[in-house]
């Protein structure tokens, strides 16, 4: 399992237009693309419930916390805000605390019964229970619901969309992992992998294009894993069901309409098949975007992580996505300072990333994460300071590619969807192009919603620069 860790919205905290009568709900999530689509759940079901939302703690009855196990930080942070929390309810001791997500199944026992910090622990597949659970906490009883299941958990429920743009949103289509990546503490607390019917996805993608959204992202933990009725060898299981790939899938969604530009993420490389590429060559409004985790550059290190795959394997993958989408934006994962990473191995991923050259890169020096593969295997035996050097050499590197990239789209024109004001200033939008490149052009007579030709004039690292072409 992969994760994209969306570091601006860290913390970001949900917001719900509506009335103000009813208990008030203040829900701040972290983690990955999957924990916030994970709160417009929570959102829904807890409305549902008669709730409405507060951005002021201090007015809270319960605050809930949406969490992310996957980097030590996060749990740090997460941690510090519990103890924030707990000094409120010293002077509001009915307020209700819940932790959601990841951490919530890990640190259950630690964290209701032995530091008794919390009131309420809840897992990724029991929020439906949520008020309940709510209800038992507020009669002053411990509650925890982290069993796992076997079912796509919410298929029905309508997500409430979170600070929305109204111009892009994610379609969360399947949940968990069986890749069991020895780093990665995903497959404990998540569970395993299990997709949504397709004709529910692409009822949501119907209704999202129909409100106004021009962009949807196919979201989950391996979402080219996605398999409806099929086994891995692609058999029917129900022969009075539809069956359907990931391939299928994505262009079900493209289907919808020309007008609804289709993403996804995350992908595991073992399943980036052929078929998949030839869907997105084929259909125009699917972004040439793919972000494909590598890890490491190194082979012994990756046979340790247990991805499944060789150096050479990855780089095939790598060939064969330039190869049907010649002008592709690529990104990945890399993991710095695994366990028995030598300096060899690291200038291996180091001669990957000059290979390959990658738009971007989600980078991290490893952490160990209890019950995980590697936690049990093998010794963390990377000093921290060898780890951040590491990291410090591959975001240097990384940071000139995406230079090089992005400078090399001056003189281009590319088809950008209006996402919504320049964070800079408000006389500019921004938007992406098919590649995932963020662009900023002034906003003339344009709303956010629209496609527009933009003629790149200039660039940064991170960001191209352009004017409208009428």
């Amino acid at each position: 399992m992969e994760k994209e860790i969306i570091e601006e919205r860290q913390g970001e905290v949900m917001n719900i237009p509506s009335g103000s009568v009813g208990k008030k709900l203040f829900l701040e999530s972290y983690g990955c693309a999957m924990n916030f689509a994970d709160s417009e759940i929570v959102a829904s079901i807890l409305q549902d419930a008669g709730y409405v939302t507060t951005q002021d703690d201090s007015q809270a009855d319960v605050v809930l916390l949406n969490t992310c196990s996957i980097r030590d930080n996060a749990e740090v942070r997460v941690r510090k805000r519990i103890e924030y929390f707990n000094s409120i309810k010293r002077h509001k001791p009915g307020m209700v605390i819940g932790i959601l997500g990841c951490m919530a199944e890990r640190l259950k026992s630690q964290l209701l019964e032995e530091e008794k910090v919390v009131d309420l622990v809840v897992g990724p597949d029991a929020y439906r229970d949520l008020p309940s659970l709510v209800g038992q906490a507020e009669d002053g009883t411990r509650a925890v619901n982290v069993l796992l299941s076997r079912e796509e958990t919410y298929a029905d429920v309508s997500p409430i969309r979170l600070n929305s743009n109204g111009v892009t949103a994610y379609i969360s289509i399947m949940r968990g992992c069986d890749n069991m990546c020895s780093f990665c503490v995903v497959p404990f607390t998540r569970g395993r992998e299990r997709s949504r019917d397709p004709e529910t996805i692409v009822h949501e993608a119907k209704y999202l294009f129909e409100q106004g959204y021009r962009e949807v992202t196919l979201l989950g933990q391996n979402v080219d894993s996605y398999r409806w009725n099929l086994t891995r060898d692609e058999k029917k299981v129900d022969a009075e069901k539809a069956a359907a790939d990931f391939a299928d899938l994505l262009s079900m969604v493209a289907e919808v309409d020309p007008l609804l530009r289709v993403r996804f993420s995350t992908s595991h490389p073992k399943d980036m098949s052929d078929k998949v590429l030839r869907v997105m060559a084929s259909q125009e409004n699917i972004c040439d975007y793919v972000h494909l985790p590598v890890q490491s550059g190194n082979t012994e290190v990756l046979k340790r992580m247990n991805r499944g795959y060789s150096r050479e394997w990855y780089l095939d993958r790598i060939k064969a996505i330039k190869t049907h989408l010649p002008s592709a934006g690529i990104s990945t994962d890399i993991i710095t300072g695994f366990c028995g990473e030598s300096e060899d191995d690291h200038k291996d991923t180091l001669s990957l990333l000059k290979e390959v050259k990658f738009h971007f890169a989600y980078m991290y020096t490893y952490s160990e994460r209890p019950k995980t593969l590697a936690e049990r295997k093998f010794e963390d035996d990377i000093p921290e300071e060898t780890k951040k050097r590491r990291l410090a050499e591959i975001i240097r590197l990384q940071r000139e590619h995406s230079q090089e990239l992005n400078q090399a789209m001056v003189g281009e024109t590319c088809k950008v969807l209006i996402e919504g004001e320049s964070k800079r200033s408000t006389e500019q939008f921004y938007g992406r192009n098919t590649e995932n490149m963020v662009v900023v052009f002034d906003r003339e007579e344009y709303s956010a919603g629209e496609y527009v030709d933009v003629h790149i004039t200039d660039c940064t690292g991170g960001t191209l620069i352009g004017t409208i072409v009428k």
